[in-house]
């Protein structure tokens, strides 16, 4: 069953004529379209595709089972009124709409525009998304693929005295030159002390002999994300950064161990507890370690603390404890991989080793 059925389902058990869909992903999950600036109205019988002149040529490619409208045509001033237009042709009189998304001014736009009852959702497409079609599978594995092959190329330029900024470049070019889409999203490239910061952005700092080398990346294939995390040495490691690393592997490992279909977010997040209680390290764990991944890089289900949300088979997701030392450091392991009836599907080719440059 295509998302857009399966969004009607859930408007006919909720008694809405209409949806309002804004997300960009949502957008492009529903509709398949690749652009910007768009909008979809969805009602029981038809579906509008709302977009701007310099998309609509493109919109009618790529959806042709959509009604493409100009919301920017002199019928209508804002996004609000076009959606109100098509509303009041169809004669809707309850729409929902996300009400994680859509803002206040966009809201009241379309408040003012007709005499209909907006109604807050969340989390429903994104719930459609969770359970991933064999066509987005292949598309993540390829991200995945992808995603490793640079990891491989980006060791020889790890060294010391090139900076975060330039690892970081080279490391979207090689991406990009193993298939990616040109369309980056944001990557974090850190080292030394600055490897206890979960979401650094990369600096001008030099590569010092003795730094951990911590890389959070990944890249777009058709639209379609990888993300991986792979911490390295330069140089020779000290004892306290290899018994760091080796916990922190063992957190990866044994959550891995315990992802399955069915199971929860929080029971695979105490299993990634078991490698550092009792020890000094369990203060600098993170409670948030895995997430789906699709058309957006954060998407459903989530492994975490209170995470009771079951894990559905094939969604794909990442699995990446962390332990973050303030002042001294930090490691993250993070693979993304299928969730299968039986276990998990690792789709990321990197060595879990603790690598020594």
């Amino acid at each position: 069953m295509s998302k857009i059925e399966q969004l009607r389902e859930y408007m006919e058990k909720e008694d809405l004529d209409g949806f309002y869909v804004a997300k960009p992903a949502n957008v492009r999950a529903v509709s398949a379209y690749t652009g910007e600036d768009s909008f979809l109205f969805i009602t029981k019988s038809k579906q509008y595709f709302l977009t701007d002149p310099r998309y609509t040529e493109q919109a009618s490619y790529e959806c042709p089972e959509y009604e493409i409208r100009n919301w920017r045509s002199t019928r209508s001033r804002s996004i609000g009124e076009a959606v109100a237009l098509c509303a009041e042709e169809e004669k809707v009189e309850r729409i929902g709409f996300e009400q994680d998304y859509l803002t206040f001014g966009a809201w009241k736009s379309m408040q003012d525009a007709m005499k209909v009852e907006l109604v807050p959702t969340l989390n429903v497409i994104e719930e459609l998304r969770a359970v991933k079609t064999p066509e987005e599978i292949k598309n993540l594995t390829v991200a995945c693929d992808i995603a490793s092959r640079a990891f491989e190329k980006i060791l020889k330029d790890v060294r010391v005295g090139v900076t975060e900024k330039e690892l970081a470049s080279k490391l979207a070019h090689y991406m990009v030159m193993e298939g990616a889409d040109t369309k980056p999203y944001g990557g974090i490239l850190i080292s030394g002390a600055r490897t206890s910061l979960l979401h650094g952005i990369p600096s001008n700092k030099a590569i010092e002999y003795g730094d951990f080398v911590l890389m959070d990346y990944g890249c777009q294939y058709k639209g379609y994300l990888s993300d991986m995390t792979r911490t390295v040495v330069v140089g020779k490691a000290d004892e306290k950064q290899k018994e760091v690393y080796n916990l922190c592997r063992r957190m990866t490992e044994e959550t891995e161990a315990s992802v399955k279909a069915g199971v929860t977010g929080t029971s695979c997040y105490e299993a990634s507890l078991k490698a550092i209680e009792g020890t000094e390290y369990f203060q600098y764990h993170y409670t948030g370690i895995g997430h789906g991944v699709g058309l957006f890089v954060h998407e459903l289900p989530n492994i975490g603390a209170n995470c009771g949300n079951i894990l559905p088979e094939n969604s794909v997701m990442t699995v990446e404890p962390g332990l973050y030392i303030p002042g001294w450091g930090g490691v993250r392991i993070e693979d993304q991989g299928i969730v299968t009836k039986d276990g998990y599907e690792n789709l990321i080719s990197a060595t879990h080793e603790l690598i020594e440059l």
